[in-house]
């Protein structure tokens, strides 16, 4: 072979490799807004459900947060600063979904809610959201009656229970009509109390006092979440058995709790993120329920109570607190 013909085709080959190297795209960077009402365990949660599925925060992944700390009327505006840096999907956590899915229309909204997600109005149905969000709700209205007979079993002298809940939570009459249900199967009566904000708690506590419960459960939402301590001081003072519906609950000092994982469904909430960044369509993806649920026993307020939980429902909990 001719020396000039052979230096010259490998310098075409060297440049048709170049080239080829080159045209390789660059790894896709999918830009996540997440809107929160605060910094929490379930932020860190939906990280690491993201680093558990490959995504790497400043390498194929940029988050940007926002923080609504409790001030609703600021919804819109952290909105569109999100819309503005051009993300590709939102992430609004809790209270929060309703607002941001009725308002963004233009990119997929993935969600994770206590409430209802059909009753907000976030989506058509659970199986067929039909329009722009999907994600996780740990509303299980099913649990409300579980939680009465599990209080009762602990407790079975409870024959007045009082429930706090707050009635702007989408879902709540029917967790109400359940509680109420299975309440008087086992010849429970059962009286409401509402906090719809921070200020209505003390007015809550005085009303079951007044009404001599001797059971209290709380339905579990974001606003009773982050009255947790106040809502297990008070009872604790009152030596009331209480039940809420998540883990957190009990770790606040409550005595039992019944529900999902919160941590836990929150990395499922990545799962939503990682199918839509491949291509999936929020109408087409059902939106998730929990399906397990665990049991967790505060044996430190049993104690401070004076109670002695039964050993038939020590043995079904799924965590205990010593």
């Amino acid at each position: 072979m001719n020396k000039k013909f052979f230096f010259a085709a490998m310098i075409i080959f060297a440049l048709g490799i170049f080239g080829v190297v080159n045209a390789q795209p660059t790894a896709k960077i999918s830009r996540i807004g997440i809107l929160a009402p605060g910094n929490s365990p379930q932020l860190d949660a939906l990280r690491h459900g993201m680093r558990d599925l490959g995504y790497i925060e400043g390498k194929n992944l940029f988050i940007e947060y926002r923080y609504a700390e409790g001030k609703r009327d600021r919804i819109p505006e952290l909105v569109a600063e999100l819309l503005d840096l051009k993300i590709d999907i939102i992430v609004p956590m809790g209270p929060l979904t309703p607002v941001v899915a009725k308002i963004v229309k233009s990119i997929p909204v993935v969600f994770g809610t206590s409430s209802d997600p059909v009753e907000a109005g976030i989506v058509a149905s659970l199986a067929r959201p039909g329009g722009n969000a999907t994600g996780m709700t740990f509303f299980a209205s099913v649990l409300a009656g579980k939680r009465v007979e599990l209080l009762k079993e602990a407790v079975p002298t409870t024959t007045r229970l009082g429930v706090l809940a707050n009635p702007d939570h989408a879902g709540e009459a029917v967790e109400f009509a359940e509680t109420q249900a299975a309440a008087a199967i086992m010849s429970i009566s059962v009286r409401r109390h509402t906090a719809q904000v921070a200020d209505d708690f003390a007015g809550a506590f005085s009303a079951i006092a007044k009404q001599r419960a001797n059971g209290l459960i709380t339905f579990p939402d974001a606003l009773t979440l982050a009255h947790r301590k106040e809502v297990a001081e008070f009872a604790a003072n009152q030596r009331l058995a209480s039940l809420g519906g998540w883990s957190e609950f009990a770790d606040a000092g409550g005595l039992m709790t019944y529900g999902p994982n919160l941590s836990d469904s929150f990395r499922r909430v990545a799962l939503y993120v990682d199918k839509i960044v491949k291509g999936a369509k929020p109408a087409d993806l059902p939106v998730e329920q929990p399906t397990k649920f665990e049991l967790v026993i505060n044996l430190k307020t049993a104690k401070q109570i004076g109670l002695t939980i039964p050993p038939n429902v020590l043995a079904r909990a799924d965590r205990v607190i010593r």
